[in-house]
């Protein structure tokens, strides 16, 4: 069954078909190679993947997310960010990795912080003359964080399928999003003065108390959601129905730039994210639970026994293969194929499962701005009307910053696991 599903998969994905549907065929596929399962297994598990209460949260937080962008969250948080960080030359660039920061607090998206966030700063920075390539590149790489600071979509995904607490993934992630936000920042800084690029990005910006107070509303939104979970008072699920709640309260009764005539079209938009994710869970769920009754978790984890003996060269590995994994499977499909199956043996090496979890995470989020399958890089291109080519080369050094980054949460779990400890008990 195991290289019938593998070939299958592999076929199926170099032949550009869709990854759900590629996931689901591929799973027909061993369970007709293997001759002794019933087809009703595939209805069977796929809806068994997607009946359960923390993928709930999947759609509130979406929704949450567009109604926030619709209704001024956006640019306000944009206004703050730019009132603390935009008086330095290079500000401006400094000031779409902290928006995106704030924004992921409340949107659980990278493609949605992106859109959020890049129509707005990508034509800013071009105005102060930043080159385009560059305020793409910026934009792209620091929407990563969109999956690093909860809430996050991904990490929802990571603790449905490994049985991991969902909380305590949340806020394993604070850490991971700030090392990762703080290297950026010290990357666009110090591009922009060997450039000499930024040097007027001060102007215009309102002052901190102005900008906070303005914001001040948007702010609340992930008090709310953040606070909720960290002391008790609802679970992440509930938590991102209040988010839903918050965003309706801010957009519509105190900015007032959410219309009812506009949710019928952020519910559409919710509607298709939502459907694209549930597909590839379900689809993902059955392939997980066939690659599970083979065995092959079990033949992969002594052979990487056989193979790395410390823990350290299994972590380099793990990275690795998830790197190459990241730049060609979209980030829910690989984490619901591949987390089951390595979470287990990083266990045995005595890492931790909310640890490994962000480093996968934070792994994958490097897919997200590297082709040919980066979904950020394609977003913020499609902001900057801008072809995928031209970024390349502004976009290496994102790449490799956030890489180093990544060794850093890698060999020291103490940036992911004390916030946890911390907040949970040791």
């Amino acid at each position: 069954m195991n290289a019938a599903l593998g070939l299958s998969l592999a076929i199926l994905f170099v032949l550009g078909i869709p990854i759900a549907v590629s996931i689901g065929l591929a799973s027909v596929i061993g369970i007709e190679a293997h001759g002794r399962l019933p087809l009703l297994l595939v209805a069977q598990r796929m809806f068994t993947g997607i009946d359960s209460f923390p993928l709930m949260a999947i759609p509130l937080f979406i929704l949450a997310g567009n109604l926030m962008s619709a209704g001024g969250i956006s640019h306000r948080l944009v206004e703050l960010a730019k009132s603390l960080v935009g008086g330095v030359q290079g500000g401006l660039a400094c000031t779409c990795v902290l928006t995106c920061m704030l924004f992921a607090s409340v949107s659980g998206s990278s493609v949605a912080t992106t859109f959020a966030i890049g129509a707005i700063l990508i034509p800013a920075m071009v105005k102060h003359n930043y080159p385009k390539p560059l305020a793409a590149s910026i934009q792209a790489s620091s929407a990563e964080l969109g999956v690093l600071i909860p809430p996050s979509i991904p990490l929802i995904l990571y603790g449905v399928s490994t049985d991991t607490s969902v909380g305590k993934l949340f806020v394993a992630g604070i850490g991971p999003g700030v090392v990762v936000a703080g290297s950026l920042m010290a990357l666009v800084l110090v591009i922009c003065r060997m450039r000499g690029i930024g040097k007027d990005d001060g102007v215009g910006r309102a002052s901190p108390g102005a900008a906070f107070l303005s914001a001040l509303p948007a702010l609340l939104v992930p008090v709310v959601i953040l606070g909720g979970i960290y002391s008790g008072i609802f679970t992440p699920t509930e938590a991102s129905a209040a988010a839903v709640a918050a965003a309706l309260i801010v957009g519509m009764g105190l900015y007032r730039e959410l219309k009812f005539r506009d949710l019928p079209e952020i519910l559409k938009k919710t509607v298709i994210s939502t459907s694209a994710i549930m597909i590839i869970i379900s689809a993902a769920s059955l392939f997980s639970f066939l690659i599970t009754r083979s065995g092959l978790p079990n033949e992969i984890a002594a052979w990487f026994r056989d193979i790395f003996e410390s823990r350290i060269a299994f972590l380099l590995a793990v990275n690795v293969l998830l790197l190459i994994v990241g730049m060609f499977i979209e980030t829910s499909a690989a984490i619901l194929v591949l987390a089951p199956i390595l979470t287990p043996i990083a266990i045995s090496y005595g890492v931790d499962p909310v640890h490994f979890g962000l480093i996968i995470v934070v792994n994958l989020a490097l897919g997200m701005i590297t082709p040919p399958l980066g979904v950020n890089l394609f977003a913020a291109c499609a902001v900057a009307d801008l072809r995928v080519e031209k970024i390349i080369p502004q976009l290496v050094w994102f790449v490799l910053t956030v890489f180093a980054a990544l060794m850093v949460i890698t060999y020291v779990p103490a940036i992911t696991l004390w916030p946890v400890e911390w907040v949970f008990g040791g």
